[in-house]
């Protein structure tokens, strides 16, 4: 069982946790916007650290729109990168919506997510528009997005800041994330984790 009575505190990812995502219709876009070899663009631009800078807030939304201009035939405005680069991301479920409500009612909860500025931005106005929250605050206790703290998953320092800065005893705090590596990151900082697996829900976890 997921939820043992030791357990006070749960710390939630967000991408394919909470928010459905899909990284496949991002190379569609990208490929629509003539970028044939997206998969070989991508792994060539991951070497250069372009998105682990952008997920980590070094570089700004416009720098990253530059970097990646270079890579697409043609002149394209930022809104088509931005729109491209967005694709992936799905929906938010309002079953899970409910899911947070209810478990927030027992425990402390907290959302840890890699992410970016652009990415932030088309969320955050989705969670405004279909669930009149402000702010992901009316959600979780609080919330961690990578490009605001300037470190990301699974390096153990993000971990250890979000225990530091709740007074969280890591034995009493569970951890849900869909990515191993972010898993074991966890592992190290003591938390007790939960891999949710392809396929599987966080609904099915917690109730």
């Amino acid at each position: 069982m997921v939820l043992t009575d030791k357990i006070k505190n749960i710390i939630f990812d967000f991408g394919g946790v909470i928010i459905n995502i899909d990284h496949d219709l991002t190379a569609k876009a990208f490929m629509e916007l003539g970028v044939t070899d997206f998969e070989e663009k991508y792994s060539q631009l991951s070497q250069t650290d372009l998105f682990n800078d952008f997920e980590t807030g070094r570089i700004t939304p416009e720098e990253f729109r530059k970097r990646i201009r270079e890579h697409i035939p043609g002149k394209v405005t930022d809104s088509w990168i931005d729109k491209a680069w967005a694709a992936m991301i799905l929906d938010i479920p309002s079953e899970r919506i409910a899911l947070l409500k209810e478990v927030r009612k027992k425990y402390r909860i907290f959302l840890l997510s890699n992410t970016n500025a652009i990415h932030y931005d088309i969320f955050l106005a989705d969670l405004q528009k279909r669930y009149r929250y402000n702010n992901f605050a009316d959600l979780f206790e609080k919330a961690y997005f990578s490009f605001q703290t300037g470190m990301r998953k699974p390096d153990l320092e993000i971990f250890e800041m979000v225990i530091k800065d709740n007074d969280l005893d890591p034995s009493e705090t569970l951890y849900i994330d869909d990515s191993p590596q972010h898993i074991e990151g966890a592992k190290k900082a003591g938390l007790v984790t939960h891999y949710l697996e392809e396929g599987t829900d966080v609904i099915d976890v917690l109730i």
